[in-house]
């Protein structure tokens, strides 16, 4: 992973010195062990700032919404669709970026980390190839990275750009099983009210802090439907009935456009597993409409067009 580490730098500084891009935007390495952070630089002379190993899970998308300068940007699979859907939804035009496409081979669960050293403080990482190690006061371990990937990366069939300008490694294979719905399917084959309590056990750790929505690259609406106070869709408190709006309107917001990038679990401070919600819709529109989120410019989401010949069993 350091060999992308000095490709991005060197990269990002051609780039700026030649007027290419007005500003580039990557990863830093986190002052917090496994937990790297967004990064926007315009001076060549900030490159050695930049950084890259498998804890750089923000979807850096959020940073392009609405921008007019040119960008350089750091861009893996999941980043990538999510580009697509930027420049399909006009939130910021092809011409304008410079994109810089990383094989991916999945990023690391923080979470899962810190469960297997017993919660001690980790306070050095280390990747090693295919292991890492993580290093505290009193112990030090070595683990395999493919057992503690990101859910969202442990079922991932699109770990290579869709869309770069420069590629910085060869292609990886992504993931070829037919279980990636198996945890959706699971929850389908419970009856309504067991459903119910499955989702309602799910979100009641919630704290409305609204990380899951301040991570998601698809939640750019100007004012969000929860701050909204003309008509008010739905209570500021933590009531259970507040809660799960909260969560069920946002999930049918990313209706047909989530590329399953993780990005909200990981920012969730309490550790819940929202993408339940989406991997559902997800599923759903692939089976109703063949589609997934982000593969190409040349189509725009099922939800956001019409045609006359549409499904419309459900209405009758």
């Amino acid at each position: 992973m350091l060999h992308y580490t000095e490709k991005i730098r060197e990269i990002a500084g051609r780039l700026l010195k030649q007027g290419v891009v007005d500003v580039f935007i990557g990863y830093r390495k986190g002052s917090v062990p496994m937990m790297n952070n967004p990064l926007l630089i315009r001076d060549p002379g900030s490159t050695d700032l930049l950084y890259w190993d498998s804890n750089c899970a923000l979807n850096l998308c959020n940073y392009l919404t609405g921008r007019k300068d040119r960008i350089g940007i750091v861009a893996t699979g999941c980043v990538s669709r999510n580009i697509v859907t930027h420049i399909v939804e006009n939130q910021i035009s092809r011409s304008q970026l410079y994109v810089v496409g990383i094989p991916c081979t999945g990023m690391i669960s923080h979470r899962a980390v810190i469960r297997a050293v017993g919660g001690r403080e980790i306070i050095e990482f280390e990747e090693q190839g295919e292991r890492f190690l993580v290093r505290g006061r009193d112990f030090e371990e070595i683990f395999e990275k493919n057992d503690f990937l990101q859910s969202n990366c442990a079922v991932c069939r699109y770990p290579n750009p869709v869309l770069y300008d420069e590629m910085l490694g060869e292609r990886v294979p992504g993931y070829e099983g037919d279980d990636v719905y198996r945890d959706v399917e699971k929850v389908e084959q419970m009856s309504s009210e067991d459903r119910r309590g499955f989702f309602s056990r799910m979100i009641s750790r919630c704290i409305r802090c609204y990380a899951c929505r301040d991570a998601c690259p698809l939640c750019y609406c100007p004012t969000c439907f929860v701050d909204e106070s003309r008509p008010q869709w739905v209570g500021k408190s933590i009531d259970p009935v507040d809660t799960m709006t909260f969560h069920l309107l946002r999930a049918f917001h990313c209706a047909g456009r989530c590329t399953d990038c993780g990005a909200c679990e990981r920012a969730c401070p309490m550790g819940i597993p929202v993408r339940q919600f989406t991997k559902k819709l997800n599923k759903d529109v692939q089976e109703l409409f063949s589609w997934e989120a982000g593969l190409g410019l040349e189509q725009r989401p099922p939800l956001d067009v019409y045609r006359q010949d549409d499904y419309d069993g459900f209405i009758r």
